[in-house]
């Protein structure tokens, strides 16, 4: 990786095509400086690259809806939405950007430091406009000399150009502090993102009407229109595939560790979509007893079950989200098939309990019943009846964690929704959620019997609910035990 000549905050407060304060040099760089005479050379005999007649990208209908919606909300208040900024990973390096998944879902772009302002223009309704840096400024040599100028990180688009694709007017991101700053009447900021705004607009704000603006825009992620169905199965598509890759690569997995299953699907990841959507979870062994087992660095051995939670992230940030429990050799062992039909039996309860009209908790009811039966069965609750269990919340111990959860932009998606629009709320057509029912056996539990311990089994499923009933996004994948030894030794060849 090659060393930037300046700090990592360069002096950047003029307009694109206006001089600037000199780029400050970094400490400890290999050049003393920059001489005029090379100064004055690099202004000039580049090509105009400017880009002309741009189509509007494909969700930009969908955010101008979503735009609308959120106007409608709030009418009178001026909006504000960052897309946050980079964060540093070590020194001078930083973690690869994501943009807020409030931003992105009204605006459709990805790009650092962004801020979409809904500004009112009257008693209803709102101007829009998005506020991005500009192509990196030529005549300071911040394109050449700035750690994120252009021919160090790559070019921006312009602002006319980003106008063209958003549909959205666009201007000079560093004018807007002084703009918020003088800006008077109601105004709400999605916080977290972005401290310059947040500094900005501290004497403008409160916590109570920002926290409004967050669980709106959570609640309206609850029902996914035809864009976003679109790009969750996309994402599961491609899940599906990386799915196959990590069993064509089972071999391998064992001669090195889970870490050959985590690069194996990173890289499907990385081909089809914008990375993975979560920390991956390849978990071979007792390790599939851990819910989120990211350290990936255990033995792959045959004979054992591989829990494998992955997800592809879309290049338009919605990310699938799958598990499935694999016999490592491709032949679950009698107890391992057992364990795993009891888990199958409770996800086909719960994927049948999801269908318009039903409450979001009756899938995870549905699946819980089942597997408090299974446990009871096994003798491995004494006397108590299934009702009993599930009273006492007994089986827990073994199945710890819900059944599912709201799947979009974020994986753990609508999170800050409202209790009663969330897990007290009706589920319609258009929402997405997963349906993942679990058994863990810890190796510790001195509970159960000993053959049982070091055993852990999940299956997860992406379903959306229809007019009708529901569709697994995700069933190009199998879930019966004889269907995933076949799919297994198919593969295998």
């Amino acid at each position: 990786m090659s060393e930037e000549l300046i700090p990592e905050t360069p002096e950047q407060e003029t307009e694109e095509n206006e001089a600037a304060e000199p780029i400050k040099q970094r400490k400890n760089g290999l050049y003393p400086g920059v001489s005029d005479e090379l100064a004055e050379n690099m202004k000039s005999g580049w090509a105009d690259t400017e880009l002309h007649g741009l189509e509007p990208i494909a969700q930009a209908e969908h955010t101008a809806a979503r735009r609308a919606a959120l106007s409608a909300r709030f009418p009178g208040e001026r909006l504000v939405i960052p897309a946050g900024n980079l964060k540093t990973r070590s020194n001078d390096t930083e973690y690869a950007f994501r943009a807020s998944t409030e931003y992105a879902y009204l605006t459709g772009d990805q790009t650092q430091d962004g801020v979409l302002v809904l500004e009112p223009t009257g008693d209803s309704g709102h101007r829009a406009t998005i506020y991005l840096l500009p192509r990196s400024n030529r005549e300071n040599g911040e394109f050449w000399l700035d750690g994120q100028g252009e021919l160090w990180v790559g070019r921006r688009h312009s602002l006319a150009e980003a106008e063209q694709l958003l549909g959205l007017p666009a201007k000079d991101v560093r004018e807007i502090a002084t703009a918020l700053t003088e800006a008077t009447g109601p105004v709400r900021n999605v916080r977290g993102h972005d401290a310059s705004i947040e500094a900005a607009l501290t004497d403008k704000v409160t916590a109570e009407r920002d926290e409004e603006l967050r669980v709106y825009l959570s609640e309206a992620r609850l029902v996914k229109d035809a864009f976003e169905i679109a790009e969750l199965q996309k994402a599961c598509d491609a899940t599906a595939r990386g799915f196959e890759d990590v069993v064509r690569s089972l071999d391998k997995a064992e001669a090195t560790s889970e870490r050959f299953i985590e690069g194996t699907f990173f890289l499907r990841a990385r081909i089809e979509g914008n990375d993975i959507g979560y920390g991956s979870i390849c978990a071979a062994g007792p390790h599939a007893t851990t819910l989120h087992w990211v350290r990936n660095d255990g033995a792959v051995r045959s004979g054992d079950l591989l829990l494998l939670d992955a997800g592809v992230e879309t290049n338009e940030l919605y990310t699938a989200d799958v598990t499935r429990t694999l016999p490592i050799n491709g032949t679950f062992s009698p107890l391992q098939r057992k364990i795993y039909d009891a888990v199958y039996e409770a996800q086909e309860a719960g994927i049948a309990a999801v269908k318009p009209g039903a409450t979001f908790r009756d899938f995870h009811d549905a699946s819980q019943r089942v597997l408090a039966e299974k446990l009871v069965a096994w003798g491995l609750l004494g006397d108590l009846s299934v009702d009993k269990v599930l009273e006492l919340g007994l089986q827990r111990r073994w199945t710890l964690h819900g059944t599912g959860h709201m799947l979009g932009m974020d994986v753990h998606d609508c999170a800050v929704a409202r209790t009663e629009a969330y897990v007290d709320g009706i589920l319609e057509p258009g929402v997405c959620l997963t349906v993942e029912p679990g058994l863990y056996f810890q190796a510790d539990d001195l509970t159960v019997p000993e053959e049982y311990r070091g055993i852990g089994v999940r299956i997860e499923d992406d379903i959306l609910v229809t007019e009708d009933g529901n569709r697994n996004l995700s069933d190009q994948l199998p879930r019966r035990a004889d269907e995933v030894e076949a799919w297994m030794a198919q593969l295998k060849g």
